[in-house]
């Protein structure tokens, strides 16, 4: 008898159909990425939030930086405030102690005041006209009897600084004339001419005003910028620039004694003391003469013409330095010294 075939679910077939399939599931898996990211595209909607957000916190940034200047300024205010609360405060106390206080302590008070101001005033009254406003020390500090008169409400000083006052001769002087500026500054004579200015500004009354002025052919203030102003004696600072002023200042060329003295013209109030510091008479007047040689009664007529010029009442006082070919500018300056009460000096080499 013939056995009976047994029916398998799972045939050969299925079999390897599912072999296939698992294998055909397993190669995907091996050929696909499993790293690969998303790409996410942004939103512009959202960019332009964030961009909106962002300028929202900057405003707020600046506002707050505002605020907290303000609050700096409101304490600065403040502090001022208080301050004056502070000093309206003590005023207060300072009006309440005084209107408690006993009148005759007040006048008594007020009374010693008046005292002092008149010892002070008695000081100053006794003050000689050598009192100094600026110090000035010759060889050994020695003093002189010169007998020029050094008081005035209003002095000028006329410094000539023509090129003669580079020497003693007149050849020296035209040799310097053609040196540097600063060879002629160091010149023995304009260096000794510039110790007796400071000597006379040394012996100017505090309670004094002065001008400096040098001259040549023209005129012009020792301190620049201050034509026809007055300068105050009492003033170191202003003595000092007026110094430092004819220490810069190089001398050259002819002299005009009537443009010196027509400058005094610039001043609203004029001069009660005059010094002219020179070394001889005028070489030419109010213009350059036609020829290059003057001779010596043209000095002289040039000298007679500038002292018309010459404000009246007024001491003139002459400091005449050594100069060879002019002998008559002695006698003729002695003579303006005597005639305006004034003095003459002609100075050794060690003064001041």
């Amino acid at each position: 008898m013939a056995k009976k075939r047994r029916n398998i679910a799972f045939s050969l077939s299925f079999l390897d159909i599912m072999a296939c399939g698992f294998g055909a599931v397993t190669l995907l898996f091996l050929i696909l990425r499993h790293n690969a990211t998303e790409i996410v595209t942004p939103d512009p909607r959202l960019a332009s939030e964030v961009e909106l957000l962002q300028e929202d916190i900057r405003q707020a940034e600046e506002a707050k930086t505002e605020l907290l200047n303000s609050l700096e300024q409101l304490q600065l205010e403040l502090v001022k405030a208080q301050g004056a609360s502070d000093r309206v405060l003590t005023d207060l106390e300072e009006i309440e102690k005084s209107i408690q206080s006993d009148p005759k302590d007040d006048i008594a008070k007020l009374r010693r005041q008046v005292e002092q101001l008149e010892e002070q005033t008695a000081e100053m009254e006794e003050l000689d006209f050598g009192d100094k406003v600026r110090e000035f020390l010759g060889d050994g500090n020695r003093q002189y009897l010169t007998g020029l008169k050094l008081g005035g409400e209003r002095v000028i000083i006329l410094v000539d600084g023509s090129a003669s006052m580079l020497a003693d001769t007149v050849v020296n002087a035209v040799r310097r004339r053609n040196m540097s500026d600063e060879d002629k500054q160091q010149s023995p004579k304009w260096q000794w001419t510039l110790r007796t200015v400071e000597w006379l500004l040394a012996q100017l009354p505090p309670s004094s005003r002065f001008q400096v002025y040098m001259f040549n052919t023209e005129t012009q203030p020792a301190l620049v910028g201050s034509e026809g102003e007055w300068l105050d004696a009492a003033d170191s600072l202003v003595l000092e620039q007026v110094v430092e002023g004819i220490r810069q200042y190089s001398p050259g060329n002819g002299t005009s004694l009537v443009n010196a003295l027509n400058s005094i013209n610039d001043f609203e109030d004029q001069p009660d003391n005059m010094f002219i510091l020179t070394d001889g008479l005028p070489t030419q007047g109010a213009a350059p003469p036609k020829k290059y040689m003057v001779s010596g009664q043209q000095r002289r007529s040039f000298f007679a013409k500038a002292l018309e010029s010459l404000p009246g009442g007024m001491p003139v006082n002459t400091i005449l330095f050594p100069m060879e070919g002019d002998p008559e500018a002695a006698a003729l300056f002695w003579q303006l010294g005597v005639n305006t009460q004034g003095a003459f000096i002609a100075p050794s080499r060690d003064w001041p």
